[in-house]
């Protein structure tokens, strides 16, 4: 794991996807402490529901495999806490889930963390400008689990959430790194 985090990064959420076709996995927050890799946190998660790409396309339900940074959140709830810029906006987020959906769905985006995979750093998650064009996807966030896989999200428990949004500090330069286990231990 720590060849793959860049060396001024101090924490690292690693989604370990169960294999290259599934939309399982497991979510590990990780804090560098006394240069040693300390796990605080871990979670199962829900990637892409068709698993892991490494050429992701917009609409091919495929997570994409590699290292972002994570620097905004927000959600259709107010601020839990979150060290990272927080966003909220209750209009923007719901507007966004169908009207004809579950209760777990209806509030996937109650808090969300921004995967900075094709997207402006600074801005709201719910910005849709896409510096790589929209055929390369975006809008790849962390957000509530809803108990199966994503169009290319992750997603965790509330708990984890909260976790993440309490824990995540700009300060140390947080990353997620994500990917099928095999591929990440190659």
């Amino acid at each position: 794991m720590s060849k793959r985090v860049p060396a001024r990064a101090q924490q690292a959420v690693v989604v370990y996807g169960d294999g290259r076709d599934s939309d399982e996995g497991t979510v590990v927050l990780y804090q560098k402490q006394n240069n040693a890799w300390k796990i605080k946190g871990s979670w199962p998660a829900h990637n892409g529901r068709a698993g892991w790409t490494t050429a992701h396309r917009l609409d091919d339900d495929r997570s994409p495999v590699g290292v972002f940074s994570l620097t905004d959140a927000g959600g259709s709830l107010e601020d839990p806490g979150s060290h990272l810029r927080y966003w909220y906006d209750d209009n923007a987020f719901t507007s966004m889930i169908d009207e004809d959906v579950d209760e777990d769905t209806a509030h996937q985006f109650d808090y969300v963390i921004a995967i900075d995979y094709n997207r402006l750093k600074g801005v709201p998650p719910f910005d849709w400008t896409r510096p790589q064009g929209v055929e390369k996807g975006g809008g790849i966030w962390l957000h509530l689990d809803h108990g199966d896989g994503t169009s290319a999200c992750v997603t965790v428990p509330e708990s984890g959430m909260k976790t993440l949004l309490h824990t995540l500090d700009p300060h140390l330069h947080p990353v997620v790194v994500m990917g099928d286990r095999a591929r990440l231990k190659a």
